[in-house]
């Protein structure tokens, strides 16, 4: 009799019996959900169908004509003996060979003889004979003289399976045949009728899940009939299929890199993988170990395609060169784009390349929401990205060629992700790598195997040349890892750690000012950091008065608070309506709908802060634009004044360009001092230029000691805190004001010391 072997391969089921270890067969449960699971019954309902036995619920007992027609036959002896059973046989199934016959006897016999050891009486015995005489009659005799040969007949049975049910099996087990055992209800059932789990393995896989609703062999059927009508209408299915993943030993790049003899040796299939990649095992070495693997890859002669951080989409013509029409439904639009796939190079890879887009589209169509336009929009793109990039991952291809398919930083969106899952039912290997291990990706497959690694890279491109490659030492990813460790919800901050900042106007007294002044902001009340946005508290305030009329004192106090960061006005106003402005001449083209066009000033040849660090750049416009949506200054969107803004903010005087350049937003801030003496009014210019430097994150303060209104007549409503100190003077002269010497401590800090970064 044939012995049970343990399925540790879902492939080896439908291997011949010569391929398989010893000549086992496999009896086997299935009581959970996995989509491999799923793809395996797929097969095993088709190989049951055409050349098997498939059981939905249970076997019926013998009706009274069977029972009948067997006497007639067969006559009602019965004895324990071998030789009785093999005779028997001869004459109810003359089809069997002589093989054939002896090891159902052999088994019958077998059975039989468990059941006598444990009590079972001569008449339940014969009982017992005849029910499995009359089964191999009327359920199984299309497999029985199939028994022994190299395709191993399958029986699929699904439901909750009875004492002799379970015998019968058993004894078409041992004879030669393959038997699958689907419980939805799961193995508790079967437990009690085989509790040490002599008869039969259980099939278990990571990951497996309870049943969908429905699931069973009547949706295996409708699917399968899917398919079929599909592979009709597009002309017919590939000889070859994909085994993926099922050889692979989980190393990533070394995976890949075996020959195809390595992989597998079955001509039905071709052996690829497809895998994701999320960090890194050693941000020393990656981006050599990246380089030397495409460098293995092209030395071994395989085609190889590797895109960065997007799938470009599909430009206009590549989109107008795929035919559409209106279709009636979901079958016909799939069957209709899969046509417009043609490799003349090859047949069989045309198919595999239609059978892959039929799946595709398949899946997408089962999803909730997917209407038929969106369906055709998602083929338009594959058939458009297949068409760009089959040359370079299958010229010349033939049997067992495997081109490599790899992506650098993940999915972006589910157009990415269908093409990714398509390219893996094809030769090719794809490697998905996300060495960013906070980088999204939305790739989903049952089929991926996924390889983490705990340390994350950030790597903008993949290194293709020798000259590309730049690596960090051990001390400079040490020095990474600890600002990760230093600088992330620490209260520490490293220089320039961010890039966007938003400004939180103080209320405060007047007292407080000169305490808040020359503090850094990350010490101020409201001072926040959410996500990658700084939140800066500043001061923006207007001092009416001298204090008792001190003016000495008065003078004194706001020396205080002129520091190398401070830029002091004296006289108003400090830009005139008339003072040459190049930007004039240019800022009508760089508003249109209420928006920047950021891009286009940028690239502008009169553009003036080309030379500052990109964020700042960035930071500015931003600001600009918000001081424009704000409506802060009076004649906004009423008569031109936003112009007037552009053209001022573009065209900052060089000290203040210089503070932004080195402004860090989590440090103390720069300041604007503006002393306003006298009647004369200040221009619209100063007013917007204080307004924007507020935005920007200065702290912003006039002193008035004459009382009098000023920036505020160009202001559309009250944005200043307003101090009253004292008594108005007039017809003051403003000192002027060096900044104090630097007080900062420029020792060394012990970072600066490990890592040997002098300051």
């Amino acid at each position: 009799m044939f012995k049970r072997g343990k399925l540790q391969n879902l492939e080896d089921c439908f291997r011949g019996l010569k391929d398989r270890p010893e000549g086992s067969v496999y009896f086997c449960r299935i009581n959970g959900y996995h989509e491999k699971i799923r793809e395996f019954l797929q097969m095993y309902y088709e190989a049951a169908r055409k050349t098997g036995v498939v059981i939905e619920g249970k076997i019926q007992n013998p009706e009274e004509t069977h029972l009948q027609y067997y006497e007639e036959i067969m006559g009602r002896e019965f004895r324990m003996d071998g030789g009785f059973i093999e005779e028997s046989l001869r004459r109810w199934l003359p089809r069997m060979n002589d093989y054939q016959r002896g090891q159902v006897a052999a088994s019958i016999y077998d059975t039989l003889d468990d059941m006598r050891r444990t009590g079972k009486n001569d008449n339940m015995l014969k009982n017992a004979y005849i029910k499995f005489m009359c089964w191999f009659y009327y359920k199984f005799e299309r497999i029985v003289n199939r028994l022994g040969e190299n395709a191993v007949p399958k029986i699929l049975y699904e439901g909750t399976i009875s004492t002799y049910e379970l015998k019968i099996l058993d004894i078409l087990s041992k004879a030669g045949s393959d038997i699958i055992l689907l419980q939805q209800e799961g193995d508790q059932n079967y437990r009690k009728l085989d509790p040490s789990g002599t008869l039969s393995d259980v099939l278990e896989l990571p990951g497996m899940t309870g049943f969908p609703t429905g699931f069973g062999v009547k949706w295996l059927r409708k699917e399968l009939e899917k398919q079929w009508n599909r592979e009709r209408l597009c002309g017919g299915g590939p000889t070859l299929s994909n085994c993926t993943n099922a050889w692979i030993e989980g190393k990533g790049f070394t995976d890949s890199l075996k020959s195809s003899s390595e992989r597998g040796t079955d001509r039905r299939f071709f052996y690829n993988c497809f895998i994701r990649i999320n960090g890194v095992e050693d941000k020393v070495t990656y981006l050599n170990e990246l380089y030397q693997f495409q460098l293995e890859l092209r030395n071994s002669g395989r085609k190889l395609l590797i895109l960065e951080k997007e799938i470009p989409a599909p430009s206009s013509e590549e989109i107008s060169s795929v035919p559409r029409k209106n279709y009636g439904n979901e079958d016909q639009l799939i069957a209709e784009l899969s046509r417009e796939i043609h490799y003349t190079a090859s047949g069989e890879l045309e198919k595999l390349m239609r059978k892959a887009f039929i799946d595709a589209l398949s899946e997408e169509a089962g999803r909730e929401g997917v209407n038929l336009n969106r369906l055709m929009n998602h083929g338009v793109y594959l058939l458009c990205w297949l068409k760009r990039y089959t040359s370079r991952l299958f010229d010349n291809w033939k049997m067992p060629q495997l081109g490599c398919f790899i992506y650098l930083g993940g999915c972006r969106n589910g157009k990415e992700a269908m093409f990714v899952k398509l390219l893996s039912k094809l030769p090719v290997d794809v490697l998905i790598l996300k060495p960013d291990r906070d980088a999204a990706c939305c790739l989903a497959d049952p089929v991926l195997y996924e390889i983490n690694h705990m340390q994350s890279l950030v790597v903008e491109h993949f290194p293709k040349e020798g000259q590309d490659i730049r690596m960090g030492t051990a001390a400079y990813h040490a020095e990474r890892e600890l600002d990760e460790v230093m600088y992330q919800d620490s209260g520490l901050y490293r220089n320039q750690q961010y890039d966007r900042a938003v400004s939180v106007s103080l209320q405060t007294m007047y007292e407080e000012i000169s305490i808040l002044w020359n503090q850094e902001v990350k010490y101020r009340p409201n001072f926040a950091v959410n996500g990658p946005v700084v939140s800066i508290p500043v001061i923006f305030a207007k001092v009416s008065g001298v204090r008792d009329g001190q003016l000495t004192k008065y003078w004194s106090d706001i020396h205080n608070l002129v520091t190398a960061d401070t830029l002091v006005i004296r006289q108003a106003p400090h830009i005139n309506p008339t003072d040459p402005n190049p930007m004039k001449a240019h800022v009508t083209g760089f508003f249109k709908n209420g928006k920047l066009q950021k891009s286009k000033i940028k690239e502008h040849a009169a553009y003036p802060y080309g030379f500052l660090r990109e964020e700042m750049q960035d930071h500015i416009l931003e600001k600009l634009q918000l001081l424009i949506d704000q409506k802060i200054i009076r004649g906004t969107f009423e008569n031109g004044t936003e112009y007037t803004i552009i053209a001022v903010v573009l065209n900052l005087e060089k000290e203040i360009v210089r503070l932004l350049q080195r402004f860090d937003f989590t440090k103390k801030n720069p300041k604007l001092i503006y002393i306003h003496t006298t009647e004369q009014m200040i221009s619209l210019e100063d007013s917007i230029v204080t307004a924007f430097l507020n935005l920007a994150g200065f702290d912003v303060v006039f002193f008035v000691p004459t009382g009098y209104q000023n920036v505020e007549k160009h202001f559309n409503r009250e944005i200043m805190e307003e101090h009253q100190i004292g008594e108005y003077l007039y017809d003051l002269q403003a000192p002027f004001f060096r900044a104090a010497p630097s007080n900062a401590n420029t020792r060394r800090s012990w970072r600066e010391i490990i890592f040997k970064r002098g300051s």
